[in-house]
């Protein structure tokens, strides 16, 4: 783990030879001009993720005003000047942890007069998150990148980091409700407020110990609330526009992407090349590759037909993609694996709940139940479109994440 009070240099690299990485926190490189220092004697500090935008921003300058001791730490994640095949010469602004990201994070941090570290995970990063999101798409699934990274590192790693420099809770800019319920002994995830927001989809796999050391202070706003807030607060980046791109993938061209990673990486694209078949099995053609296609695509399929068709499912262990009808996409079931509960310990009996497939799917009703220890089924109601194995289906009880998991 290295800290780094610029980028790209100017990191320790040093660690201890035990099992847990000791930091070095360098206090005359990286600490902010005029922060108010955190006392020992005074109430430990929280620790406010800073991704460099107005939600984060504005949570710590909240935070600060409520008279909280805090500490801004941002995670650097990914060169994004690397793999210059994956990039079309678009600019880097606008993608989620860019390096402009983290210089307006620090340009808050000063202005809050904060102490503030950047943390270099880029080798975590990379082979918690990057390194699964090629092996599942060329493994013919289609992943979630920024669940596993909130899984993995802005979550985990960072209340690791948060204990090392002394802060007992985490503050991140979700907009999500987190509260502990005394009757069931458990820390609650919730859907917020503002709806058109909602990150939960993406929250699923915090853990209650995560939970219990989390807040979301943006939980019960609305975005122009926030946005009106940053300013009030004299923050630059009160308008600034919400990152939209997954951070290592320029433009969304996956496809690009994978060409360039592997490349980098001395490896070859495995050979998936198959059969194109219809759902009674006849073959209308051949493809390339079965990393070049998602459940649901209609375009690029390399072959004409009187109605439209879609990719219905991918075969990896066949190479075959199967494509049908609209109609063909509907499901009445689905089944996930690696499950985690929050609202409840376990499921020991079926249950009536909302799942969304998709971070922008409408919630839809269904029973759930435990297929075995390791797997659950859900049946809807109504059948849904585009069950994608490698998404996520996160479980609701009204407003509140029972669990979830990922399709398989």
């Amino acid at each position: 783990m290295r800290f780094c009070n610029e980028l790209p240099g100017f990191c320790d690299n040093r660690s201890s030879a035990g099992t847990e990485p000791h930091i070095r926190l360098m206090a005359t490189a990286q600490h902010i001009p005029n922060a108010a220092p955190v006392s020992d004697t005074a109430a430990a500090p929280i620790a406010v993720a800073m991704s460099g935008g107005v939600d984060s921003s504005a949570v710590a300058a909240m935070l600060r005003a409520e008279g909280h001791a805090i500490v801004g730490l941002t995670l650097q994640l990914w060169n994004q000047r690397r793999l210059p095949g994956a990039h079309s010469g678009e600019p880097v602004q606008g993608r989620c942890c860019s390096i402009d990201d983290v210089y307006d994070a620090r340009r808050v941090a000063e202005q809050l007069g904060i102490p503030y570290y950047v943390v270099n995970q880029q080798e975590r990063f990379e082979e918690d998150v990057v390194r699964p999101f090629v092996d599942e798409y060329l493994s013919g699934r289609t992943p979630i990148p920024c669940t596993l990274c909130n899984n993995h590192l802005k979550f985990d790693q960072l209340l690791l980091t948060a204990r090392q420099i002394g802060a007992d809770r985490i503050a991140t800019g979700h907009y999500a409700v987190n509260e502990y319920d005394p009757a069931r002994g458990r820390w609650i995830l919730k859907r917020p407020t503002d709806k058109s927001k909602d990150q939960t989809y993406f929250l699923f796999g915090l853990t209650q110990e995560q939970l219990s050391r989390t807040l979301f202070p943006l939980g019960h706003m609305h975005k122009p609330a926030v946005r009106e807030l940053a300013g009030d607060h004299g923050l630059a980046l009160a308008q600034k526009p919400d990152s939209q791109e997954i951070c290592f993938i320029p433009g969304g061209d996956y496809k690009k992407f994978l060409d360039a990673y592997l490349q980098e990486q001395g490896e070859q694209i495995p050979d998936t090349a198959g059969d194109l078949v219809t759902t009674s099995g006849e073959v209308l053609g051949r493809h390339e590759g079965i990393h070049n296609f998602t459940v649901g695509q209609r375009k690029g399929l390399g072959v004409t037909a009187a109605n439209p068709l879609y990719v219905i499912q991918i075969n990896g262990a066949e190479r075959k993609v199967v494509v049908g009808s609209n109609q063909d996409l509907l499901s009445h079931e689905l089944r996930a694996r690696r499950l985690n509960w929050v609202s409840v310990a376990a499921l020991d009996a079926p249950m009536r709940v909302q799942i969304k497939i998709r971070h922008r799917h409408e919630p839809a009703w269904a029973t759930l139940r435990m297929a075995s220890a390791e797997e659950a089924v859900a049946t809807f109601d109504e059948p849904q479109r585009a069950v994608t194995p490698g998404q996520a289906a996160v479980f609701y009880d009204g407003d509140e994440v029972v669990g979830g998991g990922w399709i398989v």
